[in-house]
This record gives structure tokens, sequence and C-alpha cells, in this order.
């Protein structure tokens, strides 16, 4: 399951927004406030529709007049659409469908007011509304045999009125939870498993009570939790990061994940020069940060889609091509079915990238525009003759985008 295109319009500085050909790694820069970081919480806006409602989503974000674009006309919607590869669990093949949801403010609230789940039947013909609901109230279409055969007419496929508790839900979230409703199901564990990574060094030097913590949490808390997890029940995986943290950073021979006897787990990290190990709170925090990427990046239960702000800070520039290469990795390894956007400022991070990876956000008008550099001939030819991206950023042949 992969996100092939994104569309949004009206969304802060995303006025109209169109996004294609989205690779398995995709890295988007841009100087400081062109909209990179907007861009991303594209994706934690719609989790947190699917988690709870609209209304509780833009009331993170300030309430729907802050989150919608400044200069728009006051019945104007947020729109936020996408095009995913999804499986047939019926047929061993894939489909491409579309999923478009908008939001509108009625008085002082705020209504799904238009949310559509397509895909065409057949070879030919446009794509067929199998979910197309208005302000809580709408029709689904089961996914029986008859809903894959183009030659069944439109007309005698089996429709269901549904009625949600309120305007602000996602039918998504209600029909995801049966089977006759397949693509939705998908899509909606899609959703709900992407993660937004918003680590911080002090959260993850924490030694916190013992828990169940089978993911890496957003925030890197639960950090010496998930490594004693990897640890104890995918052992060989645990021994891989290890592995890779002895070759990227100087000294590391061994990370254990401890108790302290008193119901908490704690993180040491052992110097191959001496027996005793340093607990995470005394350790660089380049240290803990290459181990929490590591460990998020060999999760054996991986998310579809990561997002990573700046993992380059707190890192040695070094180390950039190689956390590059590791993310790009992740991908590669579930091809199809996994995706990771980064947003960056380093040139080494991008040296790294190959240039269909490459997106550069620019500011014009007050809005954001999103190119991709595979289709800007002079970076092209740049590139065939051996110059980095990175340095091709940094002396400003991207235009609008210098670091």
């Amino acid at each position: 399951m992969r996100i092939q295109s994104i569309r949004v319009k009206n969304f802060k500085a995303l006025r109209d927004v169109a996004i294609r050909e989205l690779p398995g790694f995709v890295v988007f820069v841009g100087a400081n406030g062109t909209g990179k970081s907007t861009l991303i919480d594209v994706f934690s806006f719609l989790r947190d529709c699917l988690k709870d409602n609209a209304r509780a989503a833009f009331d993170r974000r300030g309430g729907f007049h802050q989150v919608r674009s400044r200069g728009t006309n006051e019945r104007d919607t947020v729109l936020i659409e996408l095009k995913i590869d999804l499986d047939f669990r019926t047929e061993e093949k894939r489909r491409l469908v579309t999923y478009a949801v908008e939001f509108a403010a009625d008085g002082p609230k705020v209504v799904v007011a238009r949310e559509i789940l397509s895909w065409k039947r057949g070879s030919y013909g446009a794509p067929f509304h199998f979910i197309d609901f208005q302000r809580g109230q709408g029709v689904a279409i089961a996914e029986s045999f008859d809903a894959f055969d183009a030659d069944v007419k439109d007309a005698d496929l089996r429709r269901e009125d549904q009625a949600l508790d309120r305007p602000d839900l996602l039918a998504l979230k209600g029909l995801g939870q049966f089977r006759r409703f397949d693509a939705a199901s998908q899509l909606r564990d899609l959703i709900e498993n992407w993660t937004v990574s918003d680590f911080h060094i002090t959260e993850a030097r924490r030694e916190p009570e013992a828990a169940p913590a089978e993911h890496l949490s957003a925030s890197g808390d639960n950090l010496a939790l998930y490594a004693q997890y990897l640890q104890e029940y995918h052992p060989a995986t645990y021994a891989s990061i290890v592995q890779a943290m002895a070759e990227r950073v100087p000294g590391i021979g061994d990370v254990i994940a401890e108790p302290t006897g008193d119901g908490r787990v704690l993180l040491r990290f052992r110097d191959r020069s001496f027996a005793d190990g340093f607990i995470a709170r005394l350790v660089s925090d380049g240290t803990i940060k290459m181990f929490a990427y590591l460990a998020l990046l060999h999760d054996p239960n991986p998310h579809p889609l990561l997002c990573i702000e700046e993992p380059e800070n707190q890192l040695y520039p070094s180390l950039m091509g190689v956390l590059a290469e590791e993310f790009s990795a992740y991908a590669d390894r579930r091809k199809g079915q996994a995706q990771v956007f980064v947003t960056t400022h380093s040139p080494d991070f991008l040296n790294a990238v190959p240039l269909e990876s490459i997106y550069w956000l620019n500011k014009k008008d007050g809005y954001t525009t999103v190119t991709r550099a595979a289709d800007d001939p002079q970076l092209v030819a740049f590139v065939s003759e051996g110059d980095k991206p990175g340095w091709l950023w940094r002396h400003g042949l991207f235009a609008g985008a210098n670091p």
C-alpha cells in the first residue's frame, strides 16, 4: 500500500498543491517558512481525524478558520485527496483508489462536507464511487464479487444507505471496521498506522516504568522499553541494530536494555574500551538519536508511512549519507508497502538522495508551490555529469529553495 499522489487545497499555506509520482523514499527541501512542516502535518491531521473526529483535529491546530488558507472565501472547503495502491483481498492484483475528503465550517461547527472512495471497476471509464458521504449521511457499496465484475451494471450493485452519529466523523472510521468494505478497511488500517516522528532527546533519555512497547513512540519517550521488547522478542533484529550502531558510532560495543530493580528500564551503552556501560542520560545526543532511528527503521512490524522532520539535528555531518541510505533501505525492503517522507536542511543528507526522490518547496504570493527535482532539465543534466544534489541546492540551483 503506497501513496502515489496527494492533492491539498486550502490547508494553511497549501492553497492548491498537487504532488504526483511519489516514490518510496521522498525528501522535501526548502527554506524556512515554505511549508515543509505544514505538508507533513497533513498526514498527522488526517490520522487525527480518523482517531477522533474532524472537530478535534482542527481544534488541535487552532480551529477551522486558523487552518483554512488565508484569503479564501467563507464557503471554501479544505480538501485532501490521496491516490493509493491497495490490494484486492479477493484477487491477486492491485487497484489504484482515490480517497477525497472535504471539510467545511457550518457556523461554529466543523463538518465533513464530502467524503468519497472510488476506483475503476474495469479497464476503462471513470472511477466509480464505492463510498459517497455528505455531512454524515451517504451510500456505501459492499465489495461482493459483482463489485469487481465490469459486466455488471452499476445500478445492480448492492447499495447500503448509512448514517453516522455526527457530521464531523469520517465514514472511513465506521465503514472501515467491516470486511465487506475491504478498501475502506485497508485504508483505515493504513492511516491509523502512519507515524509522524516528533523525536525529543530529553524524552528518549528517560528510564520509564516497565510496560509493553511494540513500537517506538513518536516522541521517543519509550525508547528503553522498545529496545527491551526487541531484545527479548526479536533478538536477531536487535543484534543487527547494535551491529549497525557499532559501525556508525565510534567505540560503541553494545547497547543493553535492562531493568533497574525498581520497576524501571534503562538503556546502557557499552564502549568497547570499558567493561561498564554508560546509561542513556550520560551519552551524547547524537548517539541516542542514531540508535532511535535505527530501532525505528528496523521495526519488525513496520509503519506503512514514516514522516521525519530534519533528522540531521544532533548528528555528525558524516552520518548524513548513512542515514539517508537507511531511510531508502526501509522503503526498498518493503517494496510497495512502506514509504518514508523526510524534510531536511542538510546538503550532506541531500547528496545521498537520488534526484527522483527530491521535491523542493517555495513560497509564491504567500502560498506554497512544490516542484519535483527530476522534472528540472538543468538539474538532471548536472547530476548526470556527476554533481551532487546537495551541492546544487547549496549553490542556489533549486530556484527559491536556498538552504
